[in-house]
């Protein structure tokens, strides 16, 4: 029997399933009834087909109630991507295309078939979980499941054309700098002067592209945080090592099906600006929260958020665009003042193709953020530590930092009877 047929017959056993239990009322939590009619059906297909009732009869009655099984009591074929049992960072689903992106970055495509309809149903059976749903008068859905491990986003028609889904599980990461020096992501130089960053009240923006490692960079700078401070971190999915700190870890949530109950990060930033945080971190920035990061320096805190872009002057355009459609008469140089107060840091991550295949993620510039002075209109960015070409080393270009900044983290070395410049001048 060929590959096209048995999916076919195995669609068309699910399917007759699935009108059984619908039909017949059953509860499909009442696991023994529901084996009992997939045995009942895959056996009544098997009679027929061997007798010449139509169809053809199965190479492995067993294999086919197995499968049924794990798609009516589970979640089919894609039960690896939701049970843990396969490593990968995003499911990617487009129809019946199935593909993932392993921990080396590679777009893998994943060879089970599987039906449109199993991905609706399977879908179906993630949302329904959480109290929500899917359908022509929602087409665009995006909320935690899998008990808050994991981003699930769907569209469906009419917006899109096929049903895709991306599914971003949660995995604990406990990054260290040091671990990044070993794997050639940043220079030492580079990485010693991050970690002072987080022993003072210093804004840093992580940017870069999606799967570059702007979350590995974060956890890396709070593995560096000193453990007397007081940290907040506020995300949708929780992906921030945390626990090794005094930290408040804040989630949002998502409405319920009346519409009520949500907690989105601007929410979450708003509340934790009010409760003293001597750090303040910000999973992912994308929308309305920018704006109430605003508030960071005049509460007195050190900021660490993540938000995508090409660069790390792309960064802070975006950050300031995202923060101006968020409030109601707000200049935007108003706001790109304000942040330029607040903001000292970008470091911006990249993927890099490797001749071998994988990807390569790495720190591909550190650059300093001068206050802006009365007559500039702009945003002035100093590169501190650069890359000459995508596989050269990460190293000081010789710019001396702006000069609060450097007072300051000169003040948090007096510890350690070294300065900040000294630090640097490792990087040449």
């Amino acid at each position: 029997m060929n590959v096209a047929a048995v999916v076919d017959t195995y669609e068309h056993l699910r399917l007759r399933v699935l009108d059984r239990i619908r039909r017949d009322g059953i509860d499909v939590d009442d696991h023994g009834v529901v084996r009992g009619l997939l045995r009942d059906v895959v056996e009544g297909y098997q009679r027929s087909a061997t007798s010449g009732g139509g169809g053809r009869p199965l190479a492995d009655p067993q294999a086919m109630f197995d499968r049924l099984e794990r798609s009516v009591l589970g979640f089919g074929p894609l039960a690896p991507f939701l049970d843990g049992s396969l490593d990968y960072e995003e499911l990617i689903i487009h129809g019946e295309d199935v593909s993932y992106i392993d921990d080396d970055g590679r777009m893998v495509s994943f060879g089970e078939p599987i039906s449109a309809d199993e991905v609706r149903h399977v879908v179906t059976k993630l949302l329904a979980s959480v109290g929500a749903s899917v359908d022509e008068s929602h087409p665009i859905v995006q909320t935690q499941v899998l008990d808050g491990q994991a981003r699930l986003g769907v569209v469906i028609a009419p917006v899109a054309a096929e049903i895709d889904v991306t599914l971003r599980r949660y995995r604990t990461r406990r990054e260290t700098f040091e671990e990044l020096v070993a794997w050639d992501a940043i220079s030492p130089a580079a990485a010693a002067f991050l970690s002072i960053l987080v022993k003072t009240p210093t804004g840093v923006i992580v940017t870069g592209q999606p799967g570059a490692g702007k979350t590995t960079m974060v956890n890396a700078l709070l593995r560096a945080v000193p453990s007397h401070r007081r940290v907040i971190a506020c995300e949708d999915t929780p992906e921030l090592s945390t626990a090794h700190l005094q930290a408040a870890r804040w989630r949002t949530r998502s409405a319920g099906p009346d519409g009520t109950g949500g907690v989105d990060l601007r929410e979450l930033v708003r509340v934790s600006l009010g409760m003293r945080p001597d750090l303040l971190v910000v999973g992912e920035v994308r929308g309305a929260e920018a704006y109430e990061l605003t508030r960071a320096g005049n509460a007195g805190c050190g900021m660490i958020a993540t938000l995508h872009a090409n660069g790390a002057r792309e960064g802070l355009a975006a950050l300031v665009s995202t923060a101006v459609m968020a409030a109601a008469n707000v200049q935007v140089n108003q706001v790109r003042d304000v942040f330029s107060q607040t903001v000292d840091v970008v470091v911006h991550v990249g993927r890099e193709a490797q001749p071998g295949g994988g990807i390569r993620r790495q720190v591909v510039e550190i650059v300093a953020v001068p206050a802006m002075q009365g007559h500039e209109t702009e945003f002035t960015v100093e590169p501190i530590f650069a890359r000459e070409r995508p596989d050269g080393p990460l190293r000081w270009t010789g710019a001396p930092l702006p000069s609060a900044l450097e007072t300051r983290l000169d003040r948090a070395l007096r510890v350690d009877s070294t300065t900040v410049r000294q630090i640097l001048e490792l990087g040449r």
